[in-house]
């Protein structure tokens, strides 16, 4: 057994006398594993917000997306659609015009964004465990369906099962001057409506799906497309896709993955987390002053102890690696029962949901946390660096000591 471990263990364990240092140590111990517990949990449920968050917009927003670098649409040719199709790991390749519409229902109005999508949308299935009532279907038997968000339909009152309205659609025409007749300023279709999603209240007020020959023929694109909306294939990298489809579209286009589509919202997580780590840091500092304080005492109290080890032969490099270990023992039951404490919790959470999210229309029940083996490294490896730190300065005291001068 190491030397300074085996007189680190025995001061720690000592039961001669149950004075004030100890009491010390214990309220180290205890402070330790409580912001330790802390740090597991807060950084747990960082994980869990951006993975929930991913998880939303991974069921609304496509894998890889095709805009133009410039301009609002961009013409898309049956040539282009096949070069991308016969791209190695591209599964699908979606047609998309996007553009705010007004929609009417049986009285009811409202300014929603209209998301034509060509017919295989679905068979990308990213609505598949998103819809809350009725169908996913864009176009059965020559009629035209819509697949309109949660909110979209409280908002229109709008019944789905018994479809006896249609949902009328107006868009402002392109380039209309003038006309005292109100009807040749815009132009309308007709939908039925087919299916409701639900994935996040910002998209459940604001969108519905249509099919792409209902939004081209209203909106007067033509060839014209806003996106193309890619799904890759199982086993293909979405980086690797995207290098293979921005060769063959040029610098004319944008290819985003689905992270790069919200990479401010990811970043902003990233560094409020990175700051929510730094303040716990803080914390588990200011607890950490009382190992400081603890082996101060330790010292005074084992003046007698050093001069007998130094008697015998111990350096004072191993003088200070007793007080440095005794420092990181306090410090390490404090960070394993932390950890041990804060996992217990984030389990729980996860299985039985200890805390709600208190909203009646929340996207999940309870807070979401999601443990990662790196952020327990990191938290042990700033408790180990925080501990050294509060240790130096009581290791040099004791190692001045034991040192041939002051003998």
């Amino acid at each position: 057994m190491n030397v300074s471990f085996f007189i680190a263990r025995r001061y720690f364990l000592s039961r001669r006398k149950k004075n004030f240092i100890h009491v010390i140590s214990w309220l180290s111990i205890v402070g330790v594993a409580i912001a330790t517990a802390a740090f597991v949990i807060v950084l747990s449920v960082f994980n869990g917000l951006e993975t929930l968050i991913g998880s939303l917009y991974t069921s609304f927003d496509p894998e890889l997306k095709v805009e133009a670098r410039l301009g609002k649409s961009f013409p898309v040719s049956d040539s282009l659609l096949t070069a991308l199709r016969n791209t190695e790991g591209v599964a699908v390749v979606t047609e998309v015009i996007e553009d705010y519409v007004y929609v009417r229902y049986h009285g009811a109005d409202m300014v929603v964004t209209a998301k034509g999508v060509s017919d295989n949308f679905l068979d990308q299935h990213r609505l598949d465990g998103q819809l809350a009532e009725g169908r996913l279907v864009l176009r059965e038997d020559s009629v035209n369906y819509a697949i309109v968000g949660r909110g979209v339909q409280y908002t229109l009152s709008m019944a789905i099962e018994e479809n006896f309205y249609p949902l009328q659609l107006y868009y402002i025409r392109k380039g209309t001057g003038f006309s005292f007749d109100p009807t040749q300023q815009y132009t309308t279709a007709m939908v039925m409506p087919g299916g409701v999603f639900s994935i996040e209240k910002n998209y459940d007020e604001n969108y519905i799906f249509l099919p792409l020959a209902v939004v081209r023929d209203l909106m007067d694109y033509g060839n014209q497309r806003t996106a193309l909306e890619i799904k890759s294939t199982p086993s293909a990298k979405s980086e690797d896709v995207k290098a293979r489809i921005q060769q063959i579209l040029g610098d004319g286009f944008t290819v985003k993955t689905n992270f790069e589509q919200h990479k401010d919202l990811y970043r902003l997580l990233k560094m409020e987390k990175l700051f929510m780590f730094l303040a716990l840091g803080l914390l588990i500092t200011i607890v950490s002053v009382n190992i400081f304080f603890s082996l101060m005492m330790l010292v005074i109290d084992k003046t007698k102890d050093i001069s007998v080890l130094a008697s015998l032969g111990a350096t004072p490099r191993l003088v200070s690696s007793v007080f440095v270990t005794e420092g990181m023992v306090i410090a390490g039951i404090g960070a394993g029962c932390g950890l041990v404490l804060g996992g217990v919790l984030c389990w729980l959470q996860e299985t039985v949901g200890l805390v709600s999210m208190g909203m009646e229309n929340a996207v999940v029940p309870n807070y979401p946390v999601k443990m990662l083996g790196t952020d327990f490294l990191a938290v042990l490896g700033l408790i180990a660096v925080i501990t050294i730190a509060m240790s130096w300065y009581p290791a040099q005291r004791a190692a001045r000591a034991a040192s041939p001068q002051h003998l």
